[in-house]
C-alpha cells in the first residue's frame, strides 16, 4: 500500500488502503470494502459537496435500481465505527464486495440490480469515510433548510 497520490491526500484511513502500483489483489478481484448507503437525495447533495471540494475525494458510488438509495464505496473496517444518522454502513469484507481494481476496463457492479452512479474508472478507489461523514452531514443541513423554505 501507498500513500494517496492525489492531490491534497487523504485521512491515514483511506491512504493505509490506496492500492499500491503493481501490487494489492490479483487482477480483477479488487480489494475488499465496505458501503455507506444514504437515500439518494441526501447522497447526490453529498457527491456534489464532494466534487465541489476541488481534490478528487470522492470513490465509486453504486446507486440501486428504483434510485431510491446512493451507496459509497468505503475503507474496510468503516462498518466498526460508523455512526451517522439516516445512514448505514455495512462491513462486506469476505462477503463479495470488492473495490474494482484500478486502472482497468470499467467493471460491473458488484451488486446486482445497481449501477453505477461514478465508476471506479473515473474516480479514486474508495471515498474518504471523514470526508464522507462531513458531506453527508452538510447535505443534510442543506435539504432540511430547503424542505423548511416551503
Amino acid at each position: 500500500m501507498q500513500a494517496n497520490p492525489q492531490p491534497g491526500g487523504a485521512s491515514r484511513t483511506t491512504a493505509a488502503h490506496w492500492p499500491a502500483p503493481g501490487g494489492g489483489a490479483p487482477p480483477g478481484e479488487g480489494e475488499a470494502c465496505d458501503l455507506v448507503t444514504v437515500p439518494a437525495r441526501q447522497g447526490l447533495e453529498a457527491v456534489d459537496i464532494l466534487r465541489r471540494g476541488g481534490a478528487p475525494v470522492v470513490g465509486p458510488v453504486l446507486h440501486d435500481g428504483s434510485c431510491d438509495t446512493l451507496g459509497f464505496l468505503v475503507p474496510p473496517g468503516t462498518a466498526a465505527g460508523w455512526d451517522m444518522p439516516g445512514s448505514a454502513c455495512t462491513r462486506t469484507s469476505g462477503r463479495g464486495l470488492r473495490i474494482p481494481p484500478l486502472p482497468g476496463d470499467r467493471p460491473e457492479p458488484p451488486v446486482s440490480g445497481t449501477g453505477w452512479l461514478l465508476p471506479p474508472d473515473a474516480t479514486g478507489p474508495v471515498t474518504d469515510p471523514v470526508v464522507l461523514r462531513e458531506a453527508l452531514g452538510e447535505a443534510a443541513r442543506l435539504i432540511e433548510a430547503a424542505d423548511n423554505c416551503r
